[in-house]
């Protein structure tokens, strides 16, 4: 199993990644509403003057868990066709690692 982490800088694009994700056989995605501290800071000076942020300056942090490395791959790969090179500015960030214990990923609902 792996967990993938998505940072998407374009929220309007969210809909376009899971359908995307799904594709390559990605089922399940949490969606957590995301800012990086830069820019709260450009936004506000001062060391730790974090506040809510207005929604277009947020991002959406994607992640999902898969078994096989190939999925991530895959995943990886659809997400560049559809945001476009992520070592450009205002992609998003991609990163994944491997889960060495897991419970509760799949229920068992009959008891």
């Amino acid at each position: 199993m792996y967990i993938i982490m998505f940072v998407l800088n374009d929220s309007k694009k969210l809909d376009m990644i899971i359908d995307g994700w799904n594709k390559v056989g990605v089922r399940g995605v949490t969606i957590l509403e995301s800012i990086g501290a830069y820019r709260v800071r450009k936004r506000i000076p001062g060391r730790f003057a974090f506040t809510t942020a207005n929604s277009d300056e947020t991002s959406k942090t994607l992640m999902a868990m898969v078994e096989d490395e190939s999925v991530v791959k895959n995943c990886l790969a659809e997400t560049e066709r559809l945001i476009g090179d992520l070592s450009g500015p205002n992609t998003g960030i991609f990163t994944y690692w491997p889960v060495t214990e897991i419970k509760g990923i799949h229920k068992n609902y009959n008891k």
